[in-house]
């Protein structure tokens, strides 16, 4: 019996969706250490903490209490006061009940506030670079991906002048992720709140503020864009989660405190696809968000150390890879046009970011991102939560690889 064709079985939306470049490189390292070869990754997006014993008893409390079962679909009240809190206590911004949503992670939420406000033709403006999976959530929900590529040395941020340009009668939103994931650039609040000076000439443009990494930051102070700019709180989707601050990537729980109107959407389609997010993770996660948070300070110095031996170590790979000092989340962003047109020992000539990407696993031994699919290339990004033995050494796996490389 013949299959149908592959455009009878998919949608042409889905057709057009590239998978996570982030999570096949992690795959591919994944299976080559399932075949014995070494490999270190610096690929995936999380912490190598363990989550803190008090956020683990948590859950295991709420298990052998029962708190097992279906909760309501935007999350139970107990996980809403929690997030409410959080909030008011580290961003002054004040939510009620209905303004506040959690889902299985914050992925869903950005995914479900697209799905609810574009049509097609509409745009949404990112910055890159930018998280890999916007511009494909985008597309998905059949609008067009707007993407402002800032100049490096500005530390990759918009500028007023770089938004104005790039305002249609077509945009519905600006997505900004402040700390950035990958450039690890930093948003001030005086920076915030020109681009909202910008936007108040744009009623329909929304914000979505992907604000997942604010407790990671080495350099500067964390500002939410709605803290910068409170007359736009009703124009914002402020989105954070627990999987990069208290190392809980796995447990998939993400929250967003936004306008009534929008929360209610969100919560309608979570109705219809996902339901409520773990009822044993949402007791976990608002441990994390009520309980102690002192050991916070201890990881960022533990990854500020990190992130200097990295660039220490990376200085020698120099002038074929070139990198700035990121002020937050715990991601380099090196650029690599200099080993463009090089050729590896086995003969291969380097001619993307790709390329470079696939030698470093196959022949160094270490997984990184090529930087194409953060929409700005030639770079790689490389994760530094690693272990500082492990990643010292996935680093100079790196400088040799890179010394091995020949001109054409």
């Amino acid at each position: 019996m013949s299959s149908l064709p592959v455009d009878v079985r998919l949608s042409r939306r889905l057709a057009s969706v590239r998978p996570s470049a982030t999570g096949a490189i992690t795959d591919t390292a994944r299976r080559m250490k399932a075949e014995g070869k070494p490999v270190i990754s610096l690929s995936a997006g999380e912490l190598d903490f363990d989550t803190p014993a008090h956020i683990q008893q948590a859950a295991i409390d709420g298990i052998q209490n029962g708190q097992t079962r279906y909760t309501n679909v935007g999350g139970t009240q107990q996980l809403k006061a929690a997030i409410a809190r959080k909030f008011q206590r580290d961003n002054d911004l004040h939510y009620a009940d209905a303004e506040i949503i959690a889902s299985t992670g914050a992925k869903q939420i950005l995914f479900n506030a697209l799905l609810a406000t574009i049509d097609a033709g509409d745009e949404a403006i990112m910055v890159a670079p930018y998280w890999v999976s916007y511009s494909e959530m985008v597309r998905i929900a059949d609008g067009e991906p707007i993407v402002i590529t800032p100049d490096a040395t500005s530390g990759f941020k918009l500028t007023p002048d770089l938004l104005a340009q790039a305002i249609t009668p077509n945009t519905r939103w600006l997505i900004l992720n402040s700390p950035c994931n990958p450039s690890g650039s930093l948003y001030s609040a005086d920076e915030l709140r020109a681009l909202a000076a910008v936007l108040r000439h744009h009623p329909r443009v929304l914000v979505m503020a992907d604000d997942i990494y604010e407790e990671i930051v080495f350099d500067g102070e964390f500002a939410s864009f709605a803290q910068a700019a409170p007359d736009m709180k009703d124009r914002t989707l402020t989105i954070n989660g627990v999987s990069k601050a208290y190392a809980m990537t796995g447990w998939r729980l993400g929250y967003a405190g936004g306008p009534r109107w929008l929360i209610g959407a969100l919560e309608l389609l979570q109705s219809q696809s996902t339901s409520n997010p773990s009822s044993v993770t949402q007791v976990a996660a608002a441990a994390a968000l009520d309980g102690p948070q002192e050991f916070l300070d201890t990881w960022r110095a533990r990854l500020r150390v990190r992130r200097d031996l990295a660039l220490g170590i990376l200085a020698d790979a120099a002038p074929l890879l070139t990198l700035q000092t990121p002020a937050a989340a715990f991601y380099l962003y090196a650029d690599c046009s200099a080993t463009l047109g090089m050729k590896t020992p086995q003969g291969a000539v380097i001619s993307s970011d790709i390329d470079l990407a696939t030698y470093l696993l196959e022949h160094g031994g270490v997984a990184v991102v090529p930087g194409t699919a953060f929409g700005l290339a030639p770079y790689i990004r490389l994760a530094y939560a690693l272990s500082d033995t492990d990643l010292k050494a996935a680093c100079e796996q790196i400088v040799a690889a890179c010394k091995r490389l020949v001109p054409t």
